[in-house]
């Protein structure tokens, strides 16, 4: 049975749940439900939940270890679980596109993201495919940090469950079409 990584970036605690920085999280919550699966909470470095989809075995990761040490998270289940780096997808929230927009890729740089330049210092690498989630970069000079730890709009909340719910299909796609079909697919809307 292939399996797969699928690693929700955020921060712990409920000061962070309704962040922008925590969308990766919000994208993985959804998954889980839609596939009935469970977190618990208590496992080492993060919270895990694992269900399977058309023979494919998935567990999903909410690091535990706060963005900037995502890295040791994403290491150590993919090691345990002997997954290889192409079945590793990162989900996280991504300044340079608009809000709402997807992106999937198979490599690339960590384009400024702490918790994209933790998973690569750790695993050595650039090359392992990632879904970011356009939140804009609306905030005026020297506030990027509050506006990543801010909270969504009310017309950003509006849209957020029709985005959550294709970025749950380009996951699913991306699990069982592989990346190449899958960026075919998705990259090409919105």
């Amino acid at each position: 049975m292939d399996r797969f990584l699928i690693a929700g970036l955020g921060n712990i605690g409920d000061e962070y749940l309704e962040t922008r920085h925590n969308i990766g999280f919000k994208i993985v919550d959804a998954f889980a439900l839609k596939h009935k699966g469970s977190f618990d909470n208590n496992r080492r470095y993060g919270a895990i939940a694992e269900v399977s989809l058309k023979g494919k075995h998935i567990i999903l990761l909410k690091p535990s270890t706060f963005m900037n040490l995502s890295g040791k998270a994403v290491r150590y289940w993919q090691t345990e679980n002997k997954i290889p780096l192409h079945h590793v997808l990162v989900v996280l929230d991504d300044l340079a596109l608009p809000f709402g927009t997807l992106r999937l890729k198979s490599n690339g740089s960590d384009g400024g993201h702490n918790g994209l330049k933790s998973i690569q210092e750790i695993l050595n690498t650039a090359n392992y495919p990632r879904l970011r989630f356009g939140i804009e970069n609306n905030f005026p000079k020297g506030g990027q940090s509050n506006y990543v730890l801010g909270e969504w709009t009310k017309e950003e909340n509006a849209k957020l469950p029709e985005y959550i719910t294709t970025a749950v299909e380009t996951i699913e796609a991306f699990c069982l079409m592989g990346i190449e079909r899958t960026m075919n697919t998705f990259n090409k809307r919105k």
